[in-house]
């Protein structure tokens, strides 16, 4: 599982100039070797969800093999530095404006060449707001990608957690959407506030309630996270058969 995460951060890091490649290597067994969350800045209410960044990073950690460093470090989306992040959460609270042309072909790039996007409505939009704002950037950055429903069948239900629902702070849509590149989730979409049921304040204390479930839905939420983080560093690994009964076991 190690092998193939270092090979999907290599596979985004040479889209990148060879020589800040080359200049980087000696840093690879240190930060740039531990799974940090790359978080979207754009022109809307962006940055609410820090917090919840940090926490399922920390879960992650907690519950799997994956060495991290819990924080959520924001980029702009032009930079060429979200090549060196195999995961990218784009979140936001309402509408935003329009992706710069440069903001589009960088993040485009981006998926194209391996990246996953985890978007967000923090809202719980649905037609309105973060959702609306959301889709039409996405129609620009993969128009031949459509949003489709995520069966419960697909790997991401089973990369870590066995699941059948995607519940967050909300449970407005039981299902992720997903646009799709080949075989691979290159973004998936929540309309549930994932990363508002993982939010904690400074005290410690959850910062936002969970309705209508409660904490048990908190910690299906908390789990959904996990296996995004899993299916971002390690794509259709647990979709393999030879898997089966490792996955059966854990279940049990």
């Amino acid at each position: 599982m190690t092998a193939r995460r270092v090979t999907r951060r290599n596979l985004l890091l040479g889209t990148a100039a060879l020589g800040t490649l080359l200049a980087r290597r000696a840093s690879a067994f240190g930060e740039k070797s531990r799974f940090i969350p790359a978080v979207a800045r754009h022109g809307g209410t962006w940055d609410t969800r820090l917090s919840g960044l940090r926490r399922i990073a920390w879960e992650l950690q907690r519950r799997t093999s994956v060495e991290v460093l819990p924080e959520a470090r924001p980029f702009e989306l032009s930079s060429p530095e979200l090549f060196e992040y195999p995961f990218l959460y784009f979140g936001g609270e309402g509408g935003f404006p329009p992706l710069k042309p440069a903001e589009v072909e960088n993040l485009r790039r981006y998926l194209t060449f391996g990246g996953f996007l985890l978007a967000d409505a923090n809202d719980g939009s649905d037609g309105d707001g973060f959702d609306a704002s959301f889709r039409r950037e996405l129609a620009r950055i993969l128009p031949q990608s459509p949003l489709t429903d995520v069966p419960s069948s697909h790997v991401v239900f089973k990369s870590f957690f066995l699941l059948d629902a995607a519940p967050g702070r909300f449970l407005n849509k039981p299902q992720m959407m997903a646009a799709t590149l080949g075989k691979r989730a290159a973004v998936m979409y929540s309309q549930n506030d994932l990363a508002g049921a993982w939010s904690r304040g400074e005290g410690g204390d959850y910062e936002f309630d969970v309705t209508p479930g409660g904490e048990p839905q908190r910690e299906l939420a908390i789990r959904v996270g996990i296996n995004l983080l899993m299916y971002a560093l390690c794509l259709d690994y647990k979709d393999d058969a030879v898997h089966l009964p490792l996955i059966l076991n854990k279940r049990r």
